[in-house]
């Protein structure tokens, strides 16, 4: 998301590479890309989110093909996962040991894509009162940092989510989020 023209980037490269083997001139190199994996580069690069978007549909066919484990074994690891890294980030004693910023910045990116993930396996989402993520302080401890540090992980959750615009979630929780 913070990075939109890689996509424009990678596609001037396959256009110079082709226009190198049309003129036939020495294209080849040891870091050249081939074409299979060109196109699995640029059909990455397509989604707004593609490393979300590749971990959402791996944990969805994960469930979906394990039938025999109940997906509240998948949830609930998710939802312990989003409330660790938010007691860790609005608790002074925890909040202290961080030695940097950087795990400051690991610990909310986990959140919101732990969030995200179980809005993508949960039936009704992570918005929704029975979840069992409480996404008012997730939201609280991301506004509680730095504006320009989090920008981009609370439009994760405006856009990237599932379930935000339900008619199921909490008026207050949309509200947080604009």
């Amino acid at each position: 998301m913070t990075t939109p023209a890689i996509q424009n980037d990678f596609s001037y490269y396959r256009r110079t590479l082709s226009r190198m083997r049309i003129n036939n001139l020495p294209a080849e190199c040891e870091n050249e890309v081939n074409n299979e994996l060109a196109n699995r580069i640029s059909l990455f690069y397509a989604d707004a989110t593609p490393m979300l978007k590749t971990l959402s549909d791996g944990t969805t066919r994960f469930v979906s093909e394990n039938k025999n484990l109940p997906i509240e074994n998948t949830t609930d690891c998710l939802s312990t996962m989003a409330s660790v890294c938010k007691v860790m980030l609005e608790t002074p004693e925890y909040r202290s040991r961080f030695a940097s910023e950087d795990t400051v910045s690991f610990c909310l990116r986990v959140m919101v894509g732990v969030i995200i993930l179980y809005d993508y396996v949960h039936p009704v989402g992570a918005f929704a009162k029975s979840s069992k993520i409480d996404m008012k302080g997730c939201i609280k401890v991301l506004k509680d940092q730095p504006p320009n540090t989090v920008d981009g992980l609370l439009n994760a959750l405006r856009y990237t989510t599932k379930h935000l615009n339900d008619e199921s979630t909490n008026k207050s929780i949309k509200l947080m989020l604009q």
